[in-house]
């Protein structure tokens, strides 16, 4: 069966976690391997809330095209939490796939059957693990909107992680050298007329780093571009 994989991460679940896009890559692949499947691509969405919907993403658009073009018969990912935290996105996702002749699974549990008139209970099971699923993440924000509230009050740097080129020091915002070097690097090669994949094999292989990771995504470049 050929099979397309999909891989996310939050800057925040990649940071507390550990569940970054290179574990669940690894993972899927395994996977496939596993049951006997080709793997024809992997697609991502670095530092993208579980939350947003398939039109505030790249990778996710990319799996559901392989889908509806007939050039994959299934989609997999690590988990399910991974496709959506909202329970919303999650269950339109997975109404689409199914719509369009295509199969879901997971690495964690298998595959995710169609809903089935004779059997309720499919249904309300997966959804109640996709009630929870966002009940964590609400809870998750909740306890970092309390935590920068606190350290507001006391006078730091209280706005999430600090962007690509700088560094928080006592509660200060400062410029990070090696960091500056990358974003010089960036722009040399998007003034060339780099693209996002080459940029990211590019920067890679010089030494340059992300934040959180030891390879530079597409995804993750997009949004460093955009602010130059």
């Amino acid at each position: 069966m050929r099979v397309v994989g999909y891989v996310r991460v939050s800057t925040r679940e990649q940071a507390e976690h550990g569940l970054g896009l290179d574990v669940q890559e690894r993972s899927i692949r395994k996977w496939a391997k596993a049951n006997g499947h080709r793997l024809v691509a992997i697609h991502a969405d670095a530092g993208v809330s579980g939350s947003n919907g398939v039109e505030d993403r790249i990778g996710l658009p990319l799996v559901l095209e392989a889908v509806r073009d007939g050039q994959v018969d299934a989609l997999v990912v690590a988990r399910l939490d991974r496709l959506a935290r909202a329970l919303t996105v999650q269950e339109a996702t997975l109404a689409a796939v199914w719509r369009m002749g295509g199969r879901l699974f997971t690495v964690d549990s298998g595959e995710v059957l169609p809903d089935d008139p004779d059997d309720p209970m499919r249904t309300a099971m997966r959804q109640m693990v996709g009630v929870f699923s966002e009940l964590e993440r609400r809870m998750v924000v909740k306890r970092l909107r309390d935590g920068r509230r606190r350290k507001a009050e006391l006078g730091g740097f209280a706005f999430g992680s600090p962007s690509y080129g700088q560094r928080a020091e006592a509660g200060v915002l400062v410029d990070d050298e090696r960091e500056a070097a990358a974003l010089s690097r960036i722009r040399e090669l998007h003034e060339e007329g780099a693209s996002l994949r080459a940029m990211a094999a590019t920067l890679t292989t010089e030494g340059h780093r992300p934040k959180r990771s030891d390879r530079w995504h597409p995804q993750s470049l997009a949004r460093i571009v955009a602010r130059l």
